[in-house]
């Protein structure tokens, strides 16, 4: 997976370089120029090579502002024991990123969606809606390293990579084609769709599979079974249908459908149960929802 996921990155990374270079005179600085010709870096675990226009700092300061946003705009859970397993666990997963540098935050957020995000620089947000389908410690172990890979692996930052090169191709392929206005319109319109099919979206989707075996590596390390994931996307899937969220076909979507997540997951977990075996293994940890009506007490 690896192997041919890292290819094909480069493949398109030297395309593009050829089309840039071809018509640079257009519109592209020599310092823009520059910086793609040297925008490959590989991900940590998996070793892929991606396109990175984004530089760091610029990237943890944009992860920093929109977490302050997010948590100025929700409600911030005052369930101590809640907001603690969420907290545990977030440390427990951040101990194995080997991203020390990082100003990582835990927030549980009052929000019945299931959902959970990390941002840049460590900036982690779960949603209370998705304690019940986590179920237990490994549960949202699954969820918190699935997402705190997207920000180790800097998808984000990956993604407004190829989004600025996408933008940038078509508005060359517009100016050097285009006759007239209607016309670089219209070649503007259809690049932008058969890039959104043929280019943004795969990458979407092999982002989520990489933040997949990432996520399953740092849980299995932190002494979570990793073999919890699968049954915490089983139980995510129950809901999704449960709930009709699940009738966009996969070839359009942005996120791998349940049944083939769950069929790459068995096929990462021999790696996985290799880490588990070397950690403390911690097996499933506290149930979170099976006592928690316990009484309310604010988080300081």
């Amino acid at each position: 997976m690896t192997a041919r996921h890292g290819y094909n990155t480069c493949a398109k990374i030297v395309i593009m370089r050829k089309i840039f270079k071809a018509f640079s005179g257009f519109l592209l600085s020599a310092a823009l120029i520059s910086a793609i010709a040297g925008g490959c870096v590989t991900t940590p675990e998996t070793g892929r090579t991606q396109l990175m226009l984004l530089d760091a700092r610029t990237e943890l300061k944009l992860g920093a502002d929109a977490y302050r946003d997010i948590l100025k705009k929700s409600k911030i859970s005052q369930d101590r024991r809640l907001t603690g397993i969420v907290r545990k666990v977030g440390w427990s997963i951040a101990r194995v990123t080997g991203r020390s540098d990082y100003k990582w935050e835990f927030n549980l957020i009052e929000n019945k969606t299931p959902n959970a995000f990390a941002l840049p620089g460590g900036k982690v947000g779960i949603n209370t809606g998705i304690l019940s389908i986590a179920k237990n410690e490994a549960g949202l172990s699954a969820v918190m390293g699935h997402e705190v890979a997207h920000a180790i692996a800097r998808h984000g930052a990956e993604r407004m990579s190829q989004s600025l090169l996408i933008a940038l191709g078509g508005e060359l392929l517009a100016q050097g084609m285009g006759q007239n206005q209607r016309q670089r319109q219209g070649i503007r319109a259809a690049y932008g769709i058969g890039s959104a099919v043929a280019f943004t979206l795969p990458f979407s989707r092999s982002n989520e599979l990489e933040a997949d075996y990432m996520g399953l590596l740092y849980m299995a390390r932190a002494g979570y079974d990793p073999r919890e994931a699968k049954r915490f996307w089983a139980r995510f899937a129950r809901y999704s249908r449960e709930k009709g969220k699940n009738s966009t076909p996969e070839f359009l979507s942005t996120h791998p459908a349940d049944a083939n997540r769950i069929r790459q997951i068995d096929g990462m977990m021999a790696q996985a149960l290799k880490e588990y075996e070397r950690s403390g293994k911690l097996g499933v940890g506290e149930e979170i929802m099976g006592t928690s009506k316990k009484r309310f007490v604010e988080v300081p």
